[in-house]
């Protein structure tokens, strides 16, 4: 199973589609977690059990040594698990799915050193520490109660899943350590500030439906491609930098810019193609697109739609007419004193 095919040619133009299909699903778990609220019965133990594994288990391959076989896929989703003590013992496990259970404890998954591959949304978990495993490629935990992002160390991670969590602060990404992370999942927290995410392989970023008032923190970002800014309460656009060199795809929708002037922040994107402002303040300008391409030359497509080249000459005009206004500016005034004579 390959990170790669799934997840790193991130297709912004599929973006909409995206994110309505998201925002029915973190309305759908909402309820569910309401109803567990409302629900105040502790869940009896359920721990894992051999029978569960001869019906989740599959994908036999051959070990390590080439000299025997073990079955390598488990899941065991919906079983009301809360102990998986058992996986303890099955070492050869490469790709793990514990989704939709009541565990709090991911522990037994540390003695799975091939693990390549592992979800495990929707259980009560408030961490998703584990020991560093040295192939684990893709890693999801939606929509837990996780709090922190301490204890994610794993060299070849690709992708990391923390959507749907009660994370206020990024903390312990180590880009040192976390040197094949290329996409961070972290809609639907209680993020208030993009500080700690230092992370330079980074390509695709998702910070939607948070508590953000501005960008920081974000600079060196040199390789990030795809980030999102949904629904959060951003005033300026202030925290963009040329080091950014990457950027092609910026999501702000929903969001409080109101005054076009920010647009003047976003022209150090050298890439930036495609800009979301749909539901911002600064839409409801007579001359909101046009305003957008004259500060941003490279912009193909504002919102649902690209730029027409009658567009492009008009602003590129309006470029002229100020580039000369500005120098006119500049030209020192002539001196009109008169010399007086000498007494």
């Amino acid at each position: 199973m390959s990170d790669e095919d799934d997840l790193e040619d991130f297709e912004p133009d599929q973006d909409e589609l995206e994110r309505e299909d998201d925002e029915k699903e973190t309305e759908e778990w909402e309820d569910d977690r309401k109803e567990e609220e409302d629900f105040s019965e502790e869940w009896m133990p359920t721990p894992l059990t051999e029978d569960m594994m001869k019906e989740g288990l599959s994908l036999l391959c051959k070990t390590g040594s080439g000299l025997a076989h073990a079955y390598v896929k488990l899941e065991v989703k919906e079983r009301d698990l809360t102990d998986i003590y058992l996986l303890r013992s099955y070492i050869h496990l490469c790709y793990v799915d514990v989704s939709e259970n009541h565990l709090t404890d991911l522990s037994p998954l540390n003695y799975l050193i091939h693990l390549l591959w592992l979800k495990a949304d929707g259980n009560r978990l408030r961490s998703a520490q584990l020991n560093e495993l040295p192939y684990l490629q893709i890693a999801s935990f939606a929509y837990n109660q996780i709090t922190d992002t301490e204890g994610i160390s794993h060299p070849r991670l690709g992708s990391l899943n923390l959507k749907g969590n009660q994370i206020r602060m990024v903390t312990g990404l180590d880009p040192q350590k976390l040197i094949s992370l290329h996409t961070l999942e972290l809609r639907g927290n209680k993020l208030e500030s993009t500080l700690g995410i230092n992370l330079p392989k980074l390509k695709n970023l998702f910070l939607a439906q948070n508590m953000l008032k501005k960008v920081e923190g974000l600079e060196n970002l040199r390789n990030l491609t795809t980030l999102h800014l949904r629904d959060n309460h951003i005033e300026t656009l202030s925290g963009f930098s040329r080091e950014m060199q990457s950027l092609q795809y910026l999501n702000l929708r929903g969001n409080m810019i109101s005054n076009l002037r920010e647009f003047t922040k976003l022209q150090d994107l050298p890439k930036l193609r495609a800009l979301v402002l749909l539901d911002n303040p600064c839409t409801d300008e007579h001359d909101y697109r046009q305003e957008a391409l004259v500060q941003m030359a490279h912009l193909e497509r504002l919102d649902k739609d690209f730029y027409e080249e009658e567009d492009r000459a008009e602003a590129q005009e309006i470029r002229q007419r100020m580039k000369e206004e500005q120098e006119q500016e500049a030209e020192p005034e002539p001196d009109l004193a008169v010399d007086q004579p000498s007494i």
